[in-house]
């Protein structure tokens, strides 16, 4: 029963979220990708889909993430626009599509870099049991060529550009990147600015490691960097504090409904309260948040036994 009522959960979620993108596919030829300064060498590239962070210098281009492929065209031209020659690198901070989709037309002339779980996501089927669907890998010129397990650095632009993995969080692929020089650090969806993130157990995330990954991410930036999320604006420490202080309360909430053998329906029912009431938006709103948590400690506690 608990099964059945997590797949409707998912089920409605999904068909929100698809029909957004639907949605989105129709309307790219509106899409106009912005770009702002953020500091030092980076620049932040927004348009549909994850924040795109670019370093611009001396050695050229080079980009964290690239959003969906009908936007690859616009994108390229925005990079133009920044000049200092050709795109040499593309780091992706995980394998979702919209924050890879454009990989096979950067890949073909940029070298892209990743966590070696992105590349295996990105080059098999995967299979997303709730949401009743399948996602095609990538074509081979969007699969990263160069892979790590923990770090690899950057040396360009005159800066360190530090790729660090963070283990099951958003997925079992998530990378932060820290451009020391620019005092920036693009952390993917591993922050969401005031919304209820997306938890992809399927792809290896729980909740429990997505909130050790945050409170890593605050014991490990250092004071005065802009921190670019992977949805939401340009944010700072204090912003990633009140986000870790949403999933510390929420995610202890629904344990304690657990423990209480509370269902979900009883749960969802209760809601989180009116301090998270704004949370909700996108196609994580408060329900779905809840039975994410409550499959992932549930699916956590059956490993452990």
């Amino acid at each position: 029963m608990r099964t059945t009522r997590w797949m409707i959960v998912i089920g409605l979620a999904t068909a929100l979220q698809m029909a957004s993108v639907a949605r989105a596919a129709r309307h790219f030829d509106k899409v106009q990708i912005k770009v702002q300064k953020v500091a030092g060498n980076v620049f932040w590239l927004t348009g549909a889909g994850g924040n795109i962070a670019v370093s611009r210098g001396v050695d050229g281009l080079l980009m964290v993430d690239d959003q969906f492929m009908p936007l690859a065209k616009k994108i390229e031209a925005a990079l133009k626009g920044l000049g200092n020659g050709p795109l040499k690198f593309v780091l992706n901070t995980h394998w979702h599509g919209d924050h890879t989709g454009s990989n096979p037309h950067f890949g073909k002339t940029a070298l892209i870099i990743a966590h070696r779980n992105v590349r295996k996501r990105l080059t098999r089927e995967q299979v997303k049991k709730y949401f009743k669907r399948t996602i095609k890998p990538l074509p081979k010129s969007g699969w990263p060529v160069v892979t790590f397990r923990q770090s690899i650095s950057i040396h360009f632009n005159g800066e360190e550009i530090e790729v660090i993995h963070l283990p099951r969080g958003h997925t079992d692929g998530d990378s932060v990147i820290f451009f020391r020089g620019s005092k920036v650090v693009h952390v993917g969806d591993l922050f969401f600015v005031d919304r209820f993130p997306y938890v992809d157990v399927d792809s290896g995330g729980t909740v429990e490691g997505y909130l050790a990954d945050v409170r890593w991410l605050l014991g490990h930036i250092p004071a005065g960097y802009a921190i670019i999320p992977g949805h939401g604006a340009v944010a700072t420490l204090a912003d990633l504090k009140r986000f870790e202080g949403m999933l510390a309360e929420t995610i202890g909430r629904v344990r304690g409904w657990m423990k209480a053998n509370k269902t979900l329906d009883q749960m969802r029912a209760a809601g989180l309260g009116a301090k998270w009431k704004g949370w909700g938006v996108g196609f994580i709103n408060e329900k779905t948040w809840i039975a994410i948590i409550e499959r992932s400690l549930r699916l956590s506690s059956s490993r452990t036994k």
